[in-house]
């Protein structure tokens, strides 16, 4: 996947504003979970500071694929649960995680499709076994994908399932159905709005569910600490909530 780079206008004053002088050029590794909110708020960033700011977004695996293969970053974007495991073998500053927004697994259907009823386990699993075809991230790249097998493993599913599934290693999962070509989505819910053709059922149920936690957390390898503080506490301030909400997070209490 391209990297995302924001440079900013040298000529913006505000309450975060750095000399050109002090200008750091910032690498950031993020789970393409969160793109669609980290995106214009490290553009918002980047405008504020002074900053460079330089993103890659993918999946879990990639990412961590990405730093076993030595690639230098100074702030990462992940879930908690694999910080946990990154900051437990030195990939992550102790003390750097801050929590920014967390993100259920939804269900989409095509734009003008019937919507299935998913508001019980039982309705979503009758969902699944009455759907054509549904496509969900490898389990071996995502976080939605391991969950969900999970789920199919509870509802006595997963021989059933496997000769409709499809497994996308990236990006908008749900993108074949928008194209008609799957009937059925299921990734995380910031990934499924911005998705053309489909529309979101809804999340799903509470008791089937997984809410994934995002966290910004600074490297060892940084030549630019301060700066990635910086970035790290504005993806996680208050003036970034609007936009978490906005692209299908809820905050983390």
């Amino acid at each position: 996947m391209n990297p995302v780079r924001f440079r900013a206008a040298a000529a913006l004053v505000c309450a975060l504003a750095v000399s050109p002088l002090s200008a750091a050029d910032l690498r950031v590794l993020s789970a393409g979970a969160a793109k669609e909110a980290v995106l214009p708020l490290a553009q918002a960033f980047a405008n504020a500071s002074g900053h460079n700011v330089d993103i890659d977004f993918g999946t879990m695996g990639l990412i961590q694929d990405k730093l076993r293969q030595g690639e230098r970053a100074d702030v990462l974007v992940l879930a908690a649960e694999v910080a946990d495991t990154l900051a437990r073998a030195g990939t992550i500053v102790p003390g750097s995680v801050r929590p920014l927004a967390k993100v259920g697994i939804g269900v989409a259907v095509g734009a003008t499709a019937r919507a299935p009823d998913i508001s019980t386990a039982a309705a979503f699993r009758q969902a699944l076994v009455d759907a054509r075809s549904i496509v969900m991230i490898d389990p071996a790249r995502g976080t939605s994908g391991k969950h969900l097998v999970e789920v199919y493993q509870r509802l006595g599913l997963t021989e059933l399932l496997k000769p409709k599934m499809r497994y996308g290693a990236g990006g908008y999962i749900v993108e074949p159905v928008g194209r008609g070509e799957v009937e059925l989505g299921l990734h995380q819910i910031s990934e499924i709005l911005p998705v053309k053709g489909v529309r979101l059922v809804g999340p799903l149920p509470e008791e089937l569910q997984k809410w994934t936690v995002y966290v910004g957390a600074i490297t060892p390898s940084t030549a630019s600490a301060q700066a990635a503080r910086e970035l790290i506490a504005y993806l996680s301030g208050f003036q970034s909530k609007a936009t978490y909400l906005s692209k299908g997070f809820l905050l983390v209490e």
